[in-house]
């Protein structure tokens, strides 16, 4: 009984353990809500796979519970034995054919997507070679990801803007070590190799939003929290944004700055900052491009975009990401000037598409609910202040009485 006991506590730990981190995550970084190609072919297989364990535990599970039920020992028949089955050419012809469709069944469809997934070259509706078909260059580094549009003259880091309803190619490598771009709700996961050759992969949106990548490859102890995102936009938007990219005037821009901003953009020059990180397409540039830093939703890729949090970046990489390659590699600016460096580069926005133009997108729905949950809060609490005031003025007045 103890034995039964421990097998069905444990069976209950792993339960529950299984329920409760099947519901970590979020919607914008989960392969468990499809929103494109890649990603729906992968939770298919997922759907079969589980199916097919589902249905051999249960048919299992149903003769177990027979066989014992059935033939358990009975009061007065200990001497009995029941009719042996043993050499049965059926039922062995059973237990290995029924295994061997199981197999097929999972195979073929496995097979197929292995190899529509491995298919990255871009064909027009006719079947013919799509000549004009967008190819960006993907550069792994640590821990950051850096993107390069072939043909298209647009550098950018951190942030890959793609149109929807179409596939993009990627060609990927890597700058120092292995590293495995992964982005679960729209694609699978590539390995970047450094001096090994390029990997290619292609990812295809179905609709507008923001889609949360990681490194899915231990890469350095700041591996974790090397983020990314891909802000998928209308076909109609993303010309938009290649042709606000493409147009990139810094010298132009310098009358809208404000004083602090430009003399931070004299900081951000003067310290050699833009040695490292350009503005506009520099493909010898060896830091993060920060042409749009101004419309990031995140600072290195996982903190909290905002000046304060800008300014603590640039005076202590280290503090955030162990590890990186920035750290010691400047001057070190005064806090005044950090001050200033941030403002300007918060300034950077080069073009009127941005993350909040991907209006239909998992990450957003997922802010505006957030929002309406606050805001029915506050309703509620202004209700209830409401209530309490009339109750106090109800019960004055019949004091007074």
């Amino acid at each position: 009984m103890k034995g039964w006991m421990g097998r069905f506590r444990a069976l209950f730990l792993v339960s529950g353990l299984a329920l409760l981190l099947s519901g970590c995550g979020k919607p914008y970084l989960s392969a468990l809500q499809p929103k494109g190609e890649g990603s729906e072919m992968i939770y298919d297989l997922m759907l079969l796979s589980i199916g097919i364990m589902v249905f051999v535990f249960v048919v299992v599970m149903v003769i177990y519970t027979i066989v014992l039920v059935r033939f358990r020992q009975k009061k007065g028949q200990e001497d009995f034995i029941p009719k042996q089955t043993e050499g049965s050419h059926l039922l062995e012809t059973l237990w290995t054919v029924i295994p061997i469709i199981l197999l097929l069944i999972l195979a073929v469809p496995t097979v197929q997507y292995t190899f529509a997934l491995s298919d990255t070259t871009p064909t027009t509706e006719e079947g013919n070679v799509d000549e004009d078909a967008l190819w960006i260059e993907v550069t792994g580094n640590q821990y950051w990801w850096h993107f390069n549009y072939q043909n298209l003259d647009i550098q950018t880091s951190q942030d890959l803007y793609i149109p929807t309803d179409q596939r993009v190619y990627l060609t990927m490598k890597s700058n120092d070590v292995i590293h495995s771009f992964w982005v679960p709700s729209i694609s699978g996961k590539m390995d970047t190799n450094p001096g090994a050759g390029d990997n290619e992969m292609f990812l295809h949106a179905y609709q507008e939003g923001i889609y949360w990548g990681k490194c899915a490859e231990l890469c350095g102890p700041s591996h974790s929290i090397m983020d990314f995102k891909v802000i998928a936009v209308s076909p109609g938007e993303f010309d938009q944004w290649v042709e606000d990219m493409q147009n990139v005037n810094v010298a132009a821009d310098e009358d809208t700055l404000s004083p602090t901003a430009a003399e931070g953009k004299e900081l951000f020059e003067e310290n050699s900052c833009i040695a490292c990180h350009a503005i506009g397409s520099s493909p010898s540039a060896v830091g993060p491009n920060v042409t749009n830093f101004g419309q990031r939703t995140t600072i290195a890729g996982v903190i909290e975009y905002n000046e304060e949090n800008l300014i603590e970046w640039i005076l202590n990489p280290e503090k955030f990401k162990p590890g990186n390659r920035m750290t010691n590699n400047y001057p070190m600016p005064s806090y005044e000037e950090a001050e200033k460096i941030a403002e300007y580069l918060m300034t950077l926005k080069p073009s009127d598409i941005g993350p909040e133009s991907a209006e239909d997108g998992v990450y957003l729905k997922a802010k505006d609910k957030e929002e309406d949950t606050t805001e029915t809060e506050d309703t509620e609490e202004t209700e209830e202040e409401t209530d309490d005031t009339e109750n106090e003025e109800e019960s004055e007045n019949n004091t007074e009485e």
